[in-house]
């Protein structure tokens, strides 16, 4: 028999888990959006010349193949979990939570279990790196992120647009993502410029035309930050450090 409150508790969880996917729901709405202006309203109504249909079209499919592809793989990939050897077993960690009081101890129990890892990164103190919510000796690179409740390999950041930790192993994708987002804002921009003068001109007609209006705003607006936040990341792979400084 569950305990009184336990199935609230559990609802809650869910709820929010259900929110978190929100951001992510609103990315992939605008995406799905630009899809329609973009084939359905610009290029099979409002772009005349057959040519030009098929050239918009072709290319316009590469981009956001790739980029619904980056998306996904950044959404969907595992964060990268400590392994189970970086964490200490209950004895050493009873040990741990019995001197409390007494730093040097505490440092003492770490450092001797350390002694096999290949961890090199300490605290400002000069002590071992340690997870007391996961029970884990940190390894380099490595933080606890509140949101996934673990402690995640070479973390840069927990993104609420992916739902996920960005980290050791999908910040390749994030990257790509970044940069074939970027790509398809381009792409997007540079093929409705000449639709989007037409307009002010008033040489458009019909709803379409509002379509094709937002679609160049939402690409430009979305365009800005991608290249500031997508150059950033670049800058830090050639330096090879991550947005906590590590």
């Amino acid at each position: 028999m569950a305990r009184p409150g336990t199935d609230n508790k559990g609802s809650c969880l869910l709820c929010l888990k259900a929110v978190k996917w929100i951001p992510v729901l609103f990315i992939v709405t605008i995406v799905a959006w630009s899809y329609y202006a973009y084939v359905v309203q610009l290029c099979l109504i409002t772009v005349e010349n057959t040519l030009g249909q098929v050239f918009y079209l072709i290319f316009f499919h590469l981009f956001f193949f790739m980029l619904c592809w980056s998306y996904g793989q950044t959404i969907f990939t595992d964060i990268g979990k400590v392994p189970s050897t970086f964490k200490i077993s209950d004895a050493d960690f009873e040990a741990y939570l019995h001197h409390n009081n007494s730093l040097e101890m505490q440092n003492r129990i770490l450092e001797n279990y350390a002694k096999t890892l290949p961890v090199t990164n300490v605290t400002i103190g000069g002590s071992v790196r340690f997870c007391d919510k996961c029970k884990t000796i940190k390894p380099d690179r490595a933080h606890h992120c509140s949101v996934c409740g673990e402690c995640v390999l070479k973390m840069d950041h927990h993104c609420p647009w992916i739902n996920n930790c960005v980290c050791f192993t999908n910040y390749k994708f994030f990257v790509l993502f970044l940069g074939y987002a970027l790509l398809y804002c381009i792409f997007i921009c540079l093929t409705s410029l000449p639709y989007f003068i037409a307009f002010w001109k008033g040489d458009l007609r019909g709803m379409g035309r509002f379509h094709i209006l937002f679609l160049f705003f939402v690409a430009i607006m979305f365009g800005v930050s991608l290249m500031s936040l997508f150059g950033y990341h670049c800058y830090l792979v050639l330096e090879n450090r991550t947005t906590l400084g590590t």
